[in-house]
């Protein structure tokens, strides 16, 4: 007890400059190791800011895009997104309550609405775009941007239905797991691909793929812990807006892991 006051005292009678040159130099030295070169490349890209956007927009334009597309394909669009955060059966009736019926979906689309809705969802794979372009210092354009966007719609559309299709195949979570893993370093390795349309080599673009499918595992195991027993909770509390909160929440995660796939991927290599 005494050393701590006695530190605290000579702590209070050393010079400002000294206290302030020691703070600096423990700025420095986290600045020059492995995790302040990650902090600082994050900060750069403004990570955070940029996952808020993807949140945001793809609340307001891909949820719309995924809700018509699957009642096309004859399926619903709450079970998705449940799968998507692996949430158990009260759950996922808690998201189903926030879409409505789309079974009339088909009759009722005009053709302007329909290409809102693809606007709406290239929209957020341009966000995407727009991402590794700048964190993989990629400089492109022209009419390969718009059919980049819609070849990785199209791969995220293929990717979700194998992935269902994985979970009602295979028996045993871990086969399931390992299964889904390796399939998402696919789709993730050639979404960078394809987004940046082919400007970096798929060799260059496999360590980022891993890491981000990593961190996408992770993501999925913790929210398959933690979101569905959040959601119940905010559902009772503040009623839809509250599994809102929640989707926006995970949507946000989404976006940090891409950035973090992608900066960490180009520091291992």
């Amino acid at each position: 007890m005494g050393d701590g006051r006695n530190r605290l005292h000579r702590l209070r009678r050393t010079p400002r400059w000294q206290v302030d040159r020691r703070w600096w130099a423990a700025v420095r030295r986290f600045e020059e190791s492995g995790a302040g070169r990650l902090w600082g490349r994050l900060s750069a890209a403004d990570f955070f800011g940029h996952s808020f956007q993807l949140a945001a927009l793809a609340l307001l334009c891909f949820f719309p895009f995924l809700i018509i597309i699957s009642a096309a394909a004859g399926r619903d669009a709450a079970v998705v997104v449940a799968g998507w955060l692996g949430l158990n059966q009260q759950a996922a009736e808690a998201v189903a309550s926030l879409f409505a019926p789309a079974t009339s979906a088909g009759a009722t689309l005009t053709a302007a609405s329909a290409a809102l809705l693809l606007l709406g969802a290239m929209a957020v794979a341009g966000t995407l775009q727009s991402w590794y372009r700048m964190l993989f210092e990629v400089v492109a354009g022209g009419w390969r941007n718009t059919m980049a966007q819609l070849l990785w719609l199209a791969g995220l559309l293929a990717y979700v239905a194998a992935q269902a299709a994985f979970g009602r195949a295979l028996g045993g979570w871990l086969l399931t797991g390992l299964v889904s893993f390796l399939w998402a370093v696919v789709f993730w390795w050639g979404s960078v691909y394809v987004l940046l349309a082919g400007a970096v080599s798929w060799r260059a673009l496999f360590p980022p793929a891993l890491v981000t499918s990593v961190c996408w595992t992770g993501l999925g195991v913790f929210s398959a812990h933690y979101f569905s027993a959040t959601i119940v909770a905010n559902e009772q509390k503040y009623g839809p807006i509250g599994v809102v909160m929640v989707i926006l929440s995970w949507l946000v995660a989404v976006g940090v892991i891409i950035h973090l796939g992608a900066v960490v991927g180009r520091i291992v290599r």
